[in-house]
């Protein structure tokens, strides 16, 4: 399959390198003044892979959006309207739009896909890739599996079944909202794991997965979707790449952010913090966890303290 990856970042450049390894005629397309992409054209690597010379890098946007049947999309949730605004003044038709990354516009509460249809792009040609996994895990050969998710049936199983290998084993999403939503919350989870292990009570993570989850699902619930799924790949099956593992950015933003350290790695979970809140607001669904990262991030409450009230709460049945 001839397929363009716009974006140029730790996981734009790992898709490249990912499908270019399983025999797909890949474009890899970037900002010409963008740091990430100068150090793939001088050193054709990162930190964490190195392309091969069948990868192709450029610059030029129009010519990458010719290239592809597929045109994958990795860069930072809240550019998404930027650029798929100027997808759409070039020809798209029968090429398929999959965004492989996790968040809500801030300024509108819209899920990505969403945002997408926003600018232009037809519903049925957007699909979304989300689930576990970390870059330094597959570029060592460690497997994990993800999903792909859309309206259209038949694009959620050709990308699945042509993108699926040893390394990713690809399941069939059937709840795109869930999909969104689930893949974008768990990010503010990762946050608030962070911050408990940054103030010693990692013990607590237990619980935050099994309340996480419920609230999460509660959202998806009242905005249309699946609840189920808060408890699949897209946010429960993410949870041990998001809230334990040294690589997870969102984690350890988290934890630094508790230590006072400084944090210079995009976390996509501070701006989701933010639409979810007012996703919660907006559908009336009780969301303690999400509002606690906010009301620290944006309001300046102390973590410890926070969290502390949080688990504290009156009892009450679990379900």
């Amino acid at each position: 399959m001839k397929v363009s990856v716009l974006g140029c970042g730790r996981w734009g450049t790992f898709i490249a390198w990912y499908l270019s390894n399983h025999k797909h005629n890949v474009v890899q397309w970037g900002r010409e003044d963008s740091k990430s992409f100068i150090g793939l054209k001088e050193n054709r690597a990162n930190e964490y892979v190195t392309l091969g010379d069948n990868i192709t890098l450029s610059s030029d946007l129009e010519k990458t959006v010719k290239h592809a049947e597929c045109i994958i999309i990795s860069i930072s949730s809240q550019s998404l309207r930027e650029l798929a605004c100027k997808l759409v003044k070039y020809d798209l038709s029968n090429k398929y739009i999959i965004l492989c990354m996790k968040g809500i516009e801030v300024e509108t509460g819209k899920r990505l896909s969403e945002v997408a249809v926003d600018c232009g792009i037809d519903q049925d040609k957007i699909g979304v890739w989300v689930g576990p996994g970390h870059i330094q895990a597959f570029a060592n050969g460690f497997p994990n599996c993800m999903v792909i998710d859309s309206t259209n049936k038949d694009l959620i199983k050709y990308i699945a079944d042509s993108f699926r290998s040893e390394l990713i084993r690809f399941y069939y999403g059937d709840d795109l909202i869930g999909s969104e939503i689930g893949a974008a919350a768990k990010n503010v989870m990762g946050i608030a794991a962070g911050m408990l292990d940054g103030g010693g009570y990692t013990t607590l993570k237990g619980p935050l997965m099994a309340r996480g989850a419920r609230e999460v699902a509660r959202l998806i619930k009242a905005m249309g979707g699946n609840e189920l799924s808060a408890y699949g790949l897209c946010h429960l099956g993410d949870y041990e790449t998001t809230l334990f593992s040294e690589y997870s950015n969102n984690r350890r933003f988290g934890e630094n952010f508790v230590k006072k350290i400084a944090f210079t790695k995009l976390a996509e979970g501070v701006s989701t913090a933010k639409a979810m809140k007012s996703l919660g607001e907006k559908y009336k669904v009780d969301l303690p966890i999400t509002n606690a990262v906010y009301s620290i991030l944006y309001e300046n409450a102390e973590p410890m303290q926070v969290f502390n009230n949080l688990f504290s709460r009156s009892a009450r049945t679990e379900f």
